[in-house]
């Protein structure tokens, strides 16, 4: 005679705390729902503006970008509602409408992010160094050095001077050219823990992280209404 195993039957604590669970993680889904659509109005919201010739132009602009920013946020439940409700049809017109919404809040949301990383970029590529200050310093000494060696004529001192002037400027450029390098330094480290990651296999541009960087911020802010859809069926699924 061989005694079978003991049922395996659930705990009451493990019953009584998964709906709790459930509903604790749709509550939290909301939440982040509602944090980044309250992000993609203000962003649609001020890019739209922005693009208005005028004051009455600007506001109409952001009307219309918040406007659509909330479609996008509330369509998706309510589309999902009619499906489960057997009105496909208008359910199918709700998610082509959230489509259109959607488009439009991340095109917005790609021209709020390039025109404030662009802008930051640029600010922080024309920052003056000590080593740009140095080699500034050396290109004009120099070329006072040549104006005065050649405003006699042209000559063996006159071109030697000439050659330092060159020499002193590409020496500049390389200041320049790297302080700008590092203008970016998230894309910068990006590119090197990839490639150290993949032993060299891999070796990304800084076009390639800027753009999947602009992708994101533009997505990102713009899936708040996927994620209430997500919670409230979560919230649904823990009530039964």
């Amino acid at each position: 005679f061989v005694a079978s195993p003991p049922a395996i039957t659930p705990r009451p604590n493990d019953e009584a705390t998964a709906p709790v669970r459930r509903q604790l993680a749709a509550v939290l889904l909301s939440i982040a729902a509602f944090a980044l659509a309250a992000v993609g109005i203000t962003i649609n919201g001020w890019f739209a503006r922005s693009l208005g010739s005028s004051d009455i132009a600007g506001w109409l602009f952001l009307t219309v970008g918040v406007a659509a920013d909330l479609v996008a946020l509330v369509m998706p439940s309510c589309a999902a509602g009619l499906w489960h409700g057997g009105q496909r049809a208008t359910a199918l017109v709700g998610w082509a409408v959230w489509l259109m919404t959607f488009v439009f809040a991340v095109t917005a949301g790609i021209g709020f992010a390039s025109t404030n990383i662009s802008d930051v970029t640029i600010a922080r590529a024309s920052r003056v160094t000590p080593a740009i200050a140095s080699a500034q310093g050396a290109l004009n000494d120099a070329m006072a050095a040549r104006d005065r060696e050649c405003k006699s004529g042209v000559g063996k001192f006159c071109r030697e001077r000439e050659a330092a002037v060159v020499e002193r400027r590409q020496l500049l450029d390389t200041a320049v050219a790297s302080v700008g390098q590092s203008a970016d330094a998230q894309s910068d480290a990006a590119i090197k823990l990839v490639s150290w990651l993949s032993h060299g296999l891999l070796r990304p541009t800084t076009e390639d992280f800027a753009m999947l960087r602009l992708v994101l911020l533009a997505l990102l802010p713009q899936i708040g209404g996927i994620l209430l859809l997500v919670s409230r069926h979560s919230g649904l699924k823990s009530q039964h």
